[in-house]
């Protein structure tokens, strides 16, 4: 006997969640894992490494390059290590992703998926095509990868100021960031899905490494580590504005982007602890300062929704052509360090040699390949995003599109002055002299 039209759930069966991490490495402020544990009996843990990520994509560039990989895998590693005392492990496969969410999700095993929302244009149509394909699977989401939720921003994101500082005005005057969620301390119990084993990937190869001063290790127990130590032991906060821009010092800048970016570190969580050295330390323009470079990150982190596809084409978000072209012999000198320019050609040679670079530095060589080698800016992102740690998509593209005088800058032409600030930033050439000898 037909009683609705709803599909009828068998109550004998357990419920069932697949959790899908991707930008969200960590166990602590886990808003969509929290709720999906309160909905089902049983859970599973899934990450998945792309094979496109290692394929040449349209600029001729391997999207995850080898930095970005091993410091990628030291998360995941990091993450399963922690999963295990919980009881779980992390389901990591590789192959193409929609196949193998169809091959899970279609396998009539799970009643829930859970997935963190995130802001990239890629990154929201797969969640869309999970809930068109499967929609008798219930899907569990939540907002962690940004300081508010989208409901607690004082306008529509259609309406969202276009330039950052009537953005900043407007949050400022309206609204705070969220707190954090308290780490998970228990699970549902673990569900281990059949699965084609050579769709898995072996984890666990490498013997674990400590966070250490001048080094980016990956992993959730690294990051608090680190924001810990730069906050609480170094007690270097106070002079953040300061130093933020130096080249190559580990202490100048905070160095959280990289674990950030993986999620291994909520921004939310960060501004918990900013707000305890506040209260417990000092507060000023420097602690100030380092919620307003969280409030670009968060500023890009919407405006990637507004403008959709936008974001990665030539003419940008203005629909503004710029003067440049693609000469594969002029962008290879600039990704190998070669342009005849010191600082830049440093500055190069310091992001192949550790997948990372300073603020200055990436503003510094994205001015010398758009201005002085004339060069189209999207093959530059694209080089960032192979090679850089703390790559993310919003930030990344957001910044290569504002430089390029194709984004939001109310200024026409940011050029940089390439022997000033040579001048302004290693005045004795110490810099130059370490990356280029």
């Amino acid at each position: 006997m037909i009683l609705d039209n709803h599909v009828m759930r068998d109550t004998t069966r357990p419920t069932r969640g697949l959790f899908w991490f991707r930008h969200d490495l960590r166990f602590h402020d886990q808003v969509a894992l929290s709720s999906l544990c309160q909905q089902v009996d049983e859970l599973t843990l899934l990450y998945i490494i792309d094979d496109n990520w290692f394929i040449p994509n349209s600029y001729g560039i391997q999207p995850v390059g080898e930095h970005r990989f091993n410091f990628l895998i030291d998360t995941i590693e990091a993450l399963n290590e922690k999963a295990s005392t919980l009881g779980h492990s992390i389901l990591t496969l590789k192959g193409q992703t929609p196949e193998l969410l169809v091959s899970l999700l279609s396998s009539n095993a799970f009643t829930h998926f859970g997935v963190t929302e995130h802001g990239g244009y890629n990154e929201r149509r797969e969640v869309e095509a999970v809930s068109r394909f499967f929609p008798n699977i219930e899907i569990v989401t939540g907002e962690s990868s940004s300081l508010f939720n989208q409901d607690d921003l004082p306008f529509n994101l259609e309406a969202m100021p276009d330039v950052f500082t009537p953005f900043k005005r407007k949050i400022e005057s309206a609204i705070k960031p969220r707190e954090p969620m308290a780490t998970l301390t228990a699970l549902p119990r673990s569900y281990t899905p059949d699965i084609d084993a050579e769709c898995q990937y072996t984890l666990n190869r490498r013997p674990p490494r400590n966070q250490a001063e001048g080094t980016f290790v990956g992993g959730e127990d690294a990051a608090l580590s680190h924001l810990n130590s730069y906050l609480f032991e170094w007690k270097v906060a106070a002079s953040y504005k300061e130093t933020r821009n130096a080249l190559d010092n580990w202490r100048d800048s905070t160095k959280l982007s990289p674990w950030l970016a993986t999620g291994a570190l909520s921004a939310r969580y960060v501004i918990q602890e900013v707000k305890k050295y506040e209260q417990n330390v000092v507060k000023n323009d420097s602690t100030y300062w380092i919620y307003f470079e969280l409030l670009w990150r968060e500023y890009f982190y919407w405006l990637q929704q507004k403008f959709g596809s936008k974001w990665f084409q030539l003419e940008g978000i203005k629909s503004k052509l710029p003067n440049t072209s693609h000469d594969p012999q002029v962008f290879v000198g600039w990704c190998n360090g070669q342009t005849g320019y010191p600082i830049v050609d440093a500055c190069m040679r310091q992001l192949a040699s550790t997948g990372y670079l300073s603020n200055r530095g990436r503003q510094l060589v994205a001015s010398c390949l758009v201005n002085e080698l004339r060069q189209d800016w999207r093959y530059g992102a694209a080089w960032f995003e192979s090679q850089l740690l703390d790559y993310d998509v919003a930030s990344n593209w957001g910044n290569w599109l504002y430089l390029a005088g194709v984004g939001t800058d109310p200024r026409e032409n940011r050029q940089f002055n390439l022997q000033k600030q040579t001048e302004i930033y290693d005045p004795k050439g110490e810099f130059c002299a370490k990356w280029l000898d």
